[in-house]
């Protein structure tokens, strides 16, 4: 069973999140921010892995921290299910169009965190999100989640276009990674072993 529970409580946010990486894409997110919602929405569509996510803040409104500790918490849940990541695939990439937006993502469930983040936004807003926060959650994300995350925007002249292509190629991306390889026996590198990101 390729499930796991994270809730992360600070002075700022509380998160829970809860993910089947053996789902259909099925999702229930809630953060307050209409479009980062749709957003998440759409990589757990793309990924086919169901996923829960409430998020909120404790006192006051805070779009950083919000946006960053849904990053961590969902990593950390993508990791946990992930466990020692025994017989997948571990590498998926997709190249995703949106309209005239065009996006590209790389990824490595190597256990090392690691963003390279190539786009930029028109504008600063996309819909409620501010467009800087994109980046900020793939940074908590594949830090938490142990993986090598290359992110690139090869086209786009629209906001909301760029944003949607960059979420989605990352649904993509992940399905491939996550999926079971048959012909894989333990642990998918030479070094026999991936290091594990402690949650």
């Amino acid at each position: 069973m390729r499930k796991a529970r994270v809730e992360r409580k600070t002075k700022e946010t509380r998160v829970r999140v809860e993910v089947d990486l053996d789902g259909t894409g099925k999702f229930a997110v809630r953060t307050g921010i209409d479009f980062f919602d749709h957003m998440l929405e759409q990589v757990a569509a793309k990924s086919l892995v169901d996923v829960k996510l409430e998020a909120e803040c404790v006192d006051r409104f805070d779009e950083h921290h919000l946006v960053e500790d849904a990053g961590i918490a969902l990593g950390q849940a993508l990791s946990q299910a992930l466990g020692d990541r025994n017989g997948i695939n571990r590498y998926g990439f997709f190249v995703l169009p949106m309209d005239e937006s065009l996006a590209l993502c790389a990824l490595d469930l190597s256990g090392r965190g690691k963003l390279a983040f190539e786009a930029g936004f028109p504008a600063k807003k996309v819909g409620d999100l501010s467009a800087e926060m994109v980046e900020h959650f793939f940074e908590a994300l594949a830090t938490n989640l142990g993986c090598t995350l290359q992110l690139r925007l090869l086209a786009g002249r629209n906001s909301h276009h760029i944003a949607e292509a960059l979420f989605k190629s990352f649904g993509k991306a992940l399905r491939m990674a996550v999926e079971p390889d048959a012909r894989m026996r333990g642990v998918p590198s030479t070094k026999g072993r991936l290091r594990e990101v402690k949650t």
